[in-house]
């Protein structure tokens, strides 16, 4: 198998800024000559094992950081962007595309957010007559589409926010004590805590200052209320100086991004960083068994793994969705090749959709996209009764996976025949930017091919893509 060559030069420019070098002076640091820093930065030639070396024993770089990044993503957003009909014609070649995400960035992301904003001014004006005479009709960034991608290019791994939790957790009556921790937090700065029948799972009164919880609700989910409030309570200026940051454009998003942070923090806390990488590397990621040992539920324990992204301490790169059962994903993240649709469902052919059919029971496949990736894919149904009768039930399915050779290190890869090719499953992306000629769920053709319609043969498709 060939080796891929790695290209780094927007990292390397990133590292050079940060610790204040010149060009000249970064090169002599690493021993290389001006001019072959200038095309490695450049992406005109590829970073060296040399260097790479170099720059781990003179800066003390994680060199996994180096190949860790957008590229891969912006890649496929701006593939299915393009996708849309409104851009007529040939679209650029893939590797037109590799060369904007890695060479110009922020480019890459201003393409996006321009199409984004057209998707939703074509939106507002498909749903004119209730958009007449409002003050608000003008084209608006969505405030949920900002946060989903704010944490989506961060690796949905907050650092600052992680160490203040995993501090929380280090104090006496944590973690094995997490819900006595949290009370106690939360009567030192005044708070009540009462537990009352009733649907709302969390409502905190600001003037009384009296935290109110559902006692139908399950114990991991009281904590975690409990460990969210704790966090807009006691945490608020570290969750606001995050939130300055990120500088988000609508202003709900400020307000939405702020409760990611809390539900972040209190994931964090439930299950502290080193803790529970340990842990999950020692049971070889058994969902089940981190679950009962951290007292959380299997989706917080799924979603929890796919952060442990922290620089010198990673776990495996996970990817994590949750869809609801119309396959629309309500959740996404990938620390791995993989890249889920922004727009639109999963790909029908992903076991995420079967869940549904065998509640309470795992799932696994092993998946092949269309480049060639080789996945395992663990899914199982996460329903969430609101436990009173006639009440509506919640219905999810997750899904947590990884690429195929960390298979070692997954309990779920036990008895699976990893080596043997036709194992794999062929799944995709999105339609509109998947390659395969002969899926046979396809929904639509894919933009890049051409078409054949022949009206005397009729397949599993109506055409045929060449």
């Amino acid at each position: 198998m060939a080796v891929k060559k790695l290209y780094a030069g927007v990292k390397l420019r990133e590292l050079r800024s940060r610790i204040g070098l010149t060009q000249k002076d970064f090169a002599a640091r690493l021993n290389i000559s001006l001019p072959y820093l200038n095309q490695m930065e450049n992406n005109n030639r590829p970073v060296s094992t040399t260097v790479v070396l170099a720059l781990a024993t003179e800066f003390g770089l994680d060199v996994t950081e180096l190949s860790a990044g957008d590229g891969e993503r912006l890649v496929t957003d701006m593939r299915e962007a393009l996708s849309d009909p409104i851009f007529a014609g040939t679209p650029p070649p893939l590797a037109d595309l590799r060369l904007t995400a890695s060479n110009a960035p922020a480019l890459a992301r201003a393409f996006l957010e321009l199409h984004q904003q057209y998707r939703q001014a074509h939106e507002r004006l498909a749903s004119l007559d209730e958009a007449l005479g409002r003050e608000d009709a003008r084209a608006a960034p969505s405030p949920w589409e900002e946060v989903r991608d704010f944490f989506h290019y961060c690796d949905n791994y907050i650092d600052a926010v992680d160490r203040a939790a995993e501090h929380f957790a280090s104090q006496p009556g944590g973690p094995r004590n997490t819900r006595v921790a949290a009370v106690s937090a939360l009567s030192t700065a005044g708070v009540s805590v009462i537990f009352a029948d009733t649907d709302t799972l969390r409502h905190f009164d600001p003037v009384e200052k009296v935290l109110t919880l559902s006692d139908r609700s399950a114990p991991e989910t009281q904590t975690f209320q409990l460990l969210l409030q704790v966090a807009l309570t006691r945490q608020d200026q570290l969750l606001e100086a995050t939130l300055d940051l990120a500088r988000f454009q609508a202003g709900p998003a400020r307000d939405i991004a702020k409760i990611g942070l809390a539900n972040y923090f209190a994931g964090a806390v439930l299950m502290p960083y080193n803790a529970f990488l340990a842990k999950a590397q020692a049971c070889r990621h058994d969902l089940e068994i981190l679950a009962g040992h951290f007292g959380a539920s299997i989706e917080q324990v799924a979603h929890r793994l796919s952060t442990l992204q922290r620089s010198g301490a990673k776990g495996i790169p996970f990817f994590f969705v949750r869809v609801d059962q119309a396959g629309t994903i309500t959740k996404r993240h990938s620390a791995t090749r993989l890249q889920f649709a922004r727009f639109g469902g999963a790909c029908p052919l992903w076991n995420v959709h079967r869940a549904f059919e065998t509640p309470g029971r795992f799932l696994r496949q092993l998946a092949e996209t269309p480049d060639g990736v080789r996945y395992i894919s663990l899914a199982r149904d996460i329903s969430k009764p609101a436990g009173r009768f006639g009440a509506p039930v919640r219905r999810y399915a997750i899904a947590l996976g990884c690429e195929v050779r960390h298979a070692d290190a997954l309990v779920y890869a036990d008895g699976l025949d990893v080596t043997r090719g036709s194992a794999f499953e062929p799944i995709g992306i999105s339609c509109r930017i998947c390659e395969r000629k002969t899926c046979h769920q396809r929904a639509v053709p894919p933009l890049e091919r051409h078409l054949v319609v022949d009206p005397d043969r009729r397949d599993t498709l109506p055409y045929r893509i060449e």
